[in-house]
């Protein structure tokens, strides 16, 4: 379980997180809404150890999740804003690099996010929403229990939101936790929702 006690972070010079306590269990989702600028992303950067809290603390069930930032790391997959796309490598080639790190099968990420016609196409080729899926399949390869999501359906068409749903909702059923920030409604069925700003 994750677990937040009076987190506060600053970015930049403004303190845009203060006093928030939440939790996330086994098979747990968590939605972070609320106004650009409320500190959905930082909130997000704090629980993936990219920013060191101002106050408060992360637990990892009794421990403190940010003790140790190496075992902390192996524990979490962040998909943020940008996609980590290498526009010179191929499709397969770019989730090929993951799936060296973690061990997964790469048609099985490409098959997650409806990318098996795309395989050998150079990722400089790929339209936005495309360039998203990519970044998202590979959350098919992590085998991190954590995934925190900032945006996932930007640019995403409705089968392709679908075919995300069903990733989420693999992990969930594994004991997987998710935190995600969205404007929009997301397939996480039964999430929590902790709204910002």
């Amino acid at each position: 379980m994750l677990r937040a006690e009076g987190l506060a972070a600053f970015r930049g010079e403004r303190l845009v997180l203060r006093g928030l306590d939440f939790s996330v269990p086994e098979g747990g989702a968590l939605v972070l809404a609320g106004p650009n600028g409320s500190g959905k992303s930082t909130l997000l950067r704090v629980l993936a150890g990219l920013v060191r809290p101002f106050a408060g603390r992360l637990l990892w069930g009794e421990e403190d999740a940010l003790a140790d930032l190496p075992t902390h790391a192996a524990r979490v997959a962040y998909v943020g804003h940008l996609d980590a796309v290498k526009p010179a490598l191929t499709v397969a080639e770019n989730l090929h690099f993951a799936a060296q790190l973690t061990g997964g099968m790469v048609a099985h990420a490409l098959a997650a996010l409806g990318l098996g016609e795309l395989a050998e196409l150079p990722a400089r080729m790929l339209s936005a929403g495309q360039k998203r899926r990519l970044a998202l399949s590979r959350l098919a390869l992590s085998k991190a229990p954590l995934w925190l999501l900032d945006e996932p359906t930007l640019g995403l068409d409705v089968a392709s939101v679908a075919r995300l749903g069903t990733l989420l909702a693999a992990h969930r059923g594994q004991g997987g936790l998710i935190v995600a920030a969205t404007h929009s409604p997301l397939p996480l069925e039964g999430a929590a929702e902790l709204r910002l700003g």
